[in-house]
């Protein structure tokens, strides 16, 4: 039996740069690629400290969630890449913020580069329709 995937589109997130999509509806599951703290309307990147960047990432990663007709509460899975795992403590401060329900499932790992040289952070999620 073959699923329908579906596109998940948003002018309210960052648009793709390359051969992917912000977001595919597959099943009950949503999968958000890889957000930076790239603000969506003048595709530059926000700010250049870890706090300011991990909100805004998370605001992208946010609203290419609700354009899937779901919320952050939805959210079980999330993958943390941070350019310095020392950024770890404040970057959990305002990640908490945008999960006040049940976190979901994490990994957080620190990667040798991110796609722009002052890019701290890059976050992808999951999200389940149930």
């Amino acid at each position: 039996m073959e699923m329908a995937t579906q596109v998940v589109r948003t002018a309210k997130a960052p648009q793709p740069v390359g051969p992917y999509s912000q977001g595919i509806s597959v099943g009950g599951f949503v999968f958000v690629s890889g957000q930076g703290a790239i603000d969506p309307t003048s595709s530059r990147l926000v700010g250049a400290d870890i706090e300011s960047q991990t909100k805004q990432t998370l605001n992208n990663v946010k609203a290419i969630v609700e354009a899937s007709g779901l919320a952050m509460r939805n959210v079980v899975r999330v993958s943390v890449y941070l350019k310095d795992m020392s950024d770890f403590k404040r970057m959990n401060e305002v990640y908490k913020s945008f999960f006040t329900d049940t976190a979901p499932a994490r990994t957080t790992v620190q990667v040798t580069a991110l796609p722009l040289p002052e890019m701290l952070v890059e976050i992808d999620a999951i999200a389940y329709r149930d």
